[in-house]
């Protein structure tokens, strides 16, 4: 999974992040628009992107996937497989209705979200199983049962140890 960083422990919400890292700095300045804050809050100004958070770990059985996506509803998630290639796509609507209100504060995003991820080759990628609870959506990817790890047998003299 090329386009994925390893990390060996999951050290919860307080993860380290270092001081300065170059790629977020650039991937927040090519978002950023400094019109966008000069408008007043009752112009309609669709937000770039909704970019849901993901979270992926291997596991004994396969590949798990999560994912926050608060407000967005079943219909609004597509989860597609094409060869190595996992895509997942959503869209958060807007619940803005009455354009005669004033908004003094706007800063939940909406939009629609596609990320796709490079799967590793020995994944069953017929039974991929897909759950929407709670705003998480958590996808497992199987490995297949030949690309589960086994245990070797270490013989010593003739006799099996453990």
């Amino acid at each position: 999974m090329a386009n994925i960083t390893v990390r060996k422990e999951n050290t919860g919400a307080q993860m380290a992040r270092p001081e300065w890292d170059a790629t977020r700095w650039a991937r927040d300045l090519l978002r950023w628009d400094p019109f966008r804050e000069m408008l007043p809050a009752t112009i309609e100004y669709e937000a770039l992107s909704f970019a849901p958070a993901f979270e992926v770990k291997e596991t004994q059985e396969g590949f798990l996937f999560k994912a926050d996506v608060p407000g967005v509803a079943e219909k609004d998630l597509e989860i597609t497989r094409t060869g190595n290639r996992l895509a997942i796509s959503g869209k958060r609507e807007s619940e803005r209705e009455d354009k005669t209100e004033t908004y003094y504060a706007c800063e939940r995003s909406y939009g629609t979200f596609n990320r796709s991820f490079t799967l590793p080759e020995g994944i069953d990628g017929d039974h991929i199983h897909a759950e929407l609870k709670d705003g998480v959506l958590t996808l497992l990817v199987p490995k297949m049962p030949e690309a589960q790890p086994k245990k070797v047998q270490i013989k010593a003299k003739g006799q099996a140890v453990q």
